[in-house]
């Protein structure tokens, strides 16, 4: 049963990423290896840890471009479980790609 569904999930994240621009595939993968223990970092499920936002719905209680800043100083959260991350401007750029990917889009 686990590896039917990891295999399910496999191939979700697979068609979504399909649709994904490189910068946001980047994003994603990042967010997936770096992020994706606490937080929803999918279009869909709940965040592993519950007081983690869900990425979906950053653009909700940030301004998801304000957080190059913080990604590059490695202050994103005050929260103490938070880890600090020191990312160079690529990887801040991929990862807000990623991010606004998953915002629903003005018409």
């Amino acid at each position: 049963m686990r590896v039917i569904l990891a295999t399910a999930a496999t191939l979700m994240m697979a068609t979504a990423a399909v649709a994904l621009t490189p910068a946001e595939q980047r994003g994603l993968q990042f967010a997936i290896t770096n992020c994706s223990i606490c937080h929803s970092v999918f279009p869909y499920g709940l965040s592993p840890l519950p007081l983690a936002p869900r990425f979906r719905d950053l653009h909700l209680i940030r301004d998801v471009d304000a957080l190059a800043e913080p990604l590059h100083t490695g202050t994103v959260s005050d929260h103490p479980s938070m880890p600090h991350f020191l990312l160079d401007i690529d990887q801040i750029n991929d990862l807000i790609s990623y991010i606004h990917s998953l915002s629903p889009q003005e018409p």
